[in-house]
């Protein structure tokens, strides 16, 4: 008898955990779990792959056109404004020597959702595309450098003033929300500024910027 009772308990777990993972309820539940993200860890190895893939096509312009060949500038506009996504690169090494902030442009508006790129003028956008570092000057923000666009995508760079610089509102470290936006300009923060400096002005030979997504 005991026996008898005991299998009609065990028949009964199995046909009520059977109609539970049939049920509304169970799938309702299972869909309101969150989506697994992926670790730090694994975008921090995307995104150096995708430096070394953009420093490797770099390297060809570079020896064509006669720039530097030990350093260039990698600006990864696909990662949001709130991570470190300026790279400045030495092609010899093939290693990342420096990470920071740059904002991208607004394109005019109070706040840009997303990316829009345009290469036309008064657009206040980013232009994508690869850049001739210029001379610099001291502008309405300070020291500055000017920008030349190379492509197609650019071509209207130094006609729309499109030129690199610092501000205050950019941070010096990562943050968790967006940081500022410009009106089109690769803006950094000061300090970056100075490492870029030092890069830029000790060249003979022109420096490349690449902006990219």
């Amino acid at each position: 008898m005991n026996l008898l009772r005991y299998l009609l308990f065990i028949s009964t777990i199995i046909l009520t955990a059977s109609w539970f993972s049939l049920s509304p309820l169970w799938k309702k539940s299972k869909t309101l779990q969150p989506p697994k993200k992926e670790s730090k860890s694994t975008d921090s190895t995307n995104s150096k792959i995708k430096v070394k893939r953009k420093a490797d096509e770099a390297k060809i312009f570079i020896s064509k056109k006669g720039y530097n060949d030990q350093k260039c500038f990698l600006i990864d506009m696909s990662l949001p404004s709130s991570k470190n996504r300026f790279f400045l690169y030495d092609l010899k090494k093939d290693s990342i020597i420096n990470k920071q902030l740059v904002a991208h442009g607004n394109c005019f508006e109070y706040w840009l959702e997303g990316r829009r790129y345009s290469n036309t003028v008064g657009s206040g956008c980013t232009s994508i595309g690869k850049y001739r570092i210029g001379n610099s000057y001291i502008g309405k923000f300070g020291f500055s450098y000017k920008l030349h666009g190379l492509d197609s995508t650019n071509s209207n760079a130094f006609e729309r003033t499109i030129v690199l610089h610092s501000h205050s509102c950019i941070p010096d470290t990562e943050v968790a929300d967006d940081i500022c936006q410009s009106n089109g300009c690769p803006t950094v923060s000061l300090i970056f500024l100075q490492e870029i400096k030092k890069i830029v002005n000790a060249s003979k030979k022109p420096v490349l910027l690449w902006i990219y997504e």
